[in-house]
């Protein structure tokens, strides 16, 4: 064994390098970034049998997670990553894939971000592995995080069953000592003999989902001894139950101390759980003599929902549903939120002490970087739709955006978008605003989101020839999530959009540019005035992305 010092998102690469994986795809999408890069760089590191990994990025979280069940299916192991909303993209294969006879371990690690620090909204994964009736992992610190993303693999090739291992962003970007275990070699190429097992036709099917219901029994022992899952009863209060899972477990730590003297020393009984489905006997067990339980889990009510059918009325329940923990039942936990939840007072610190108070800083948002291209976009874009209809608000156009650091263009001073909700869904949005009868309207996409998840309603666009542009801003790399390459070089965008049937005549690329902003404005608004399907490219290259070529390109040459 040996030590290093690891993001939690590096342990969890590291736990299935160290597990014996043979393939891991993925989709970029902060806070589960790391995992794939991590696995990229030491993806040309052999194994102990002189097996390489391949780790690679993918078009989108569907086309990762389906490439992993190839890889399962000819018997070796196989990690998929993705940030939670990245795990709607892939619920089909999800859904279907906890019927098949998983044959080489297959592990989805899904990084969520309660606050929505980088995303559109707080849902938890928990939920999803319920209704896969697959087990999940959710690992408190970097350790368990190494060791649990090992255990995984064995556990799904135990049941047949994709495993998800759960991490959230406090978790996935700190940084701490892990202890490593000896590298086990990669699974030797064996495809399943049964084939009924991987066909979902309906009398298979059938057959296979009578099956998972059967697994749950034998999911539920696995969970109920796993020693994640700590039953604190001896010596304990037992009128007063805590739940904790996940972070909420160091955060209940940290204010263990105050806790137990404001109960003039009496220790609460308690549960930790890290791995599901629940177990529900130790719940039964923690709670059959308490009148009082405090949930304190990171993100949402998963644990506290099913206590609810679990106890009895007569005990009271407190966490997320009843807004105690935290009070608003929205955001992050932290030290301070679950001490407000347990009922201790602030905690103060040298400031305070010292009677100082700072004054309050002002806030300061993410912006786009200085001489980004998409500003020039959005000054075109902006400029074209005034041009057109100088009324502010008028309600003849629609500027519908995307996922993306060009989400920024929504914020002063450009101000441009006026709806963000998923990935790939400015191009529907768009279509359907202009079916609706808005007469100027405008799609906005990054050229990476546009492979991941725009190409099937520009097809849909292009088959009615809906009176609307797309706007694609091609910066040549995915910017966002620090600068991965795209699926595609920003040469094959346009034999792209032609190979789907559009009008050669109605595409423009258009090089986005300051200098430029008159000539770019006349020839969009000529688009915008099409009663038409018409795309418009523009491109010019990421800063970032330029200085880390060239930064590249130096080292690379000095090397020479």
């Amino acid at each position: 064994m040996n030590e290093q010092a690891l993001l939690g998102d590096e342990a969890v690469a590291l736990g299935a390098i160290h597990a014996g994986l043979s393939a891991a795809y993925g989709y970029p999408g902060t806070p589960s970034t790391e995992i794939m890069e991590y696995l990229i760089d030491n993806a040309s590191k052999e194994d102990g049998a002189g097996n390489a990994i391949r780790a690679q990025w993918c078009t989108n979280e569907k086309t990762a997670l389906e490439a992993a069940l190839g890889v399962s299916f000819a018997g070796k192991r196989a990690m998929v990553t993705m940030k939670h909303v990245g795990l709607n993209v892939a619920a089909d294969p999800l859904m279907n894939g906890s019927l098949l006879g998983i044959k080489g371990g297959l592990v989805i690690a899904v990084a969520d971000d309660p606050g929505m620090h980088s995303s559109q909204n707080e849902q938890d994964s928990r939920f999803y592995a319920a209704f896969a009736f697959i087990p999940c992992l959710e690992p408190r610190n970097q350790q368990e995080a190494y060791t649990m993303t090992r255990e995984a693999f064995d556990l799904s090739e135990r049941f047949h069953v994709p495993v998800l291992l759960r991490m959230c962003t406090r978790l996935s970007h700190a940084r701490s000592q892990i202890q490593t275990e000896p590298k086990r070699n990669q699974n030797p190429l064996s495809k399943t003999e049964d084939k009924t097992q991987w066909m979902l036709l309906p009398a298979y099917a059938k057959r296979n989902y009578i099956s998972l219901i059967e697994k749950q029994t034998g999911l539920g022992e696995w969970s109920l001894a796993h020693p994640a899952n700590k039953l604190e009863l001896e010596a304990r209060d037992t009128f007063l139950a805590v739940i904790t899972s996940g972070l909420g477990g160091n955060y209940y730590e940290e204010n263990l101390e105050d806790f137990v003297k404001s109960r003039f020393g009496k220790v609460p009984a308690r549960l930790h759980i890290g791995a599901y489905p629940l177990p529900e006997d130790s719940i039964r067990r923690l709670c059959e003599k308490a009148e009082r339980v405090i949930v304190i889990e990171e993100g949402q009510p998963v644990i506290e929902e099913r206590l609810r059918g679990l106890l009895p009325q007569r005990i009271v329940i407190e966490g997320r549903l009843g807004g105690n923990v935290p009070v608003n039942r929205t955001g992050e936990l932290d030290p301070d939120v679950v001490r407000r939840g347990l009922g201790l007072p602030p905690r103060s610190n040298v400031l305070s002490a010292a009677g100082i108070t700072l004054p309050k800083l002002p806030g300061r948002p993410p912006q786009l970087c200085q001489g980004c291209p998409h500003a020039d976009s959005y000054e075109t874009i902006k400029k074209a739709v005034q041009d057109l209809d100088p009324a502010e608000g008028h309600p003849n156009t629609a500027l519908n955006a995307d996922i993306g650091c060009y989400a920024l263009g929504a914020l002063p001073p450009y101000s441009v978008p006026e709806s963000i909700v998923c990935m790939g869904a400015s191009v529907g949005m768009a279509r359907g605003a202009a079916e609706a009868g808005l007469k100027y309207v405008i799609g906005i996409i990054g050229d990476s989101t546009f492979l991941h998840s725009g190409i099937t309603a520009l097809i849909d666009a292009i088959v009615a020839d809906t009176p609307m542009t797309l706007v694609i801003l091609d910066n040549s790399i995915v910017a966002m999530t620090g600068c991965q390459q795209t699926m595609l070089a920003s040469d094959k965008l346009r034999p792209l959009i032609l190979g789907l049937g559009l009008n050669p005549e109605h595409l423009l690329e258009l090089e986005a540019k300051k200098p430029l902003l008159e000539e770019n404005t006349g020839k969009l608004k000529r688009e915008l005035e099409y009663r038409g399907l018409s795309v418009v490219i523009f491109k010019r290259e990421c800063l970032e992305a330029f200085r880390k070529r060239k930064k590249a390109e130096k080292e690379n040459g000095a090397g020479d």
